[in-house]
Order: C-alpha cells, then structure tokens, then sequence
C-alpha cells in the first residue's frame, strides 16, 4: 500500500502561483512514476501532469503546458506541481497518484493509488 497525502491548495487570483505537494508514505516511493490529475465539477478527471519514477521524463496535459512543471524529490518521498500563471479553469480538486510502473500514464486507470485531493481556486 501507498498513502498520498496533498497539500498546498487554496484560493488565489489569476495571474498568481500555487505549488501543491503530495506526500508519499508505504512503499518505496522511488519505485513508482507519478501523476497529477484534476476534476471540475460536472467534469471527469483529467491528466494534468505525470513524470517518470526516475524523474527524467515529464509530461503535461496541452492546458497546462509551459505554466506547471511536475517534480518529484525521491529522498523525501514526495512529488511537487509548480501551477504559474494560474487561470480561473484551473480551479479543480488536485489528485496525486501513483503507479507501480517506470513510466507514467495519461490514464486515470493506470494508476494504482491516490491521494484524497486537494482544492485550487482560481478567481477572475
């Protein structure tokens, strides 16, 4: 078993930053790649982005490109989401999740564990 706790969530305005965190506890953390999804009301999750056990290889959905940056510190079993520039679609509960796997996926049914969410709020 994994436990994903995040933490870093709020209330911002646009234009401003946010950096979440997700603590891992369990297993070895460096064993799995890493995800972060999001989910608006009336909407399913989605991809946000992912990054590889190793931390060599990230990826990021279309929307968020060139304004998050995933990350993942392996000796404090913990991943980060860097959210710059954030915009009023933005707003979601943040998920972090994991997978027993060297690579991350852009599917939520890939991922093995997850974590309870955290809220982000961006206002106009």
């Amino acid at each position: 078993q994994v436990q994903l706790v995040e933490s870093g969530g709020g209330l911002v305005q646009a234009g401003d930053s946010l950096r979440l965190s997700c603590a891992a506890s369990g297993r070895t953390f460096s064993n799995y790649a890493m995800g972060w999804f999001r989910q608006a009301p009336g909407k399913e999750r989605e991809f946000v982005a992912g990054i590889n056990r190793d931390a060599e290889t990230t990826a990021y959905a279309d929307s968020v490109k060139g304004r998050f940056t995933i990350s993942r510190d392996n000796a404090k079993n913990t991943v980060y989401l860097q959210m710059n520039s954030l915009k009023p679609e933005d707003t979601a509960v943040y998920y972090c999740a994991a997978r027993d796997s060297i690579l991350y996926s852009r599917s939520r049914n890939n991922y093995h564990y997850w974590g309870q969410g955290t809220q982000v709020t961006v206002s106009s």
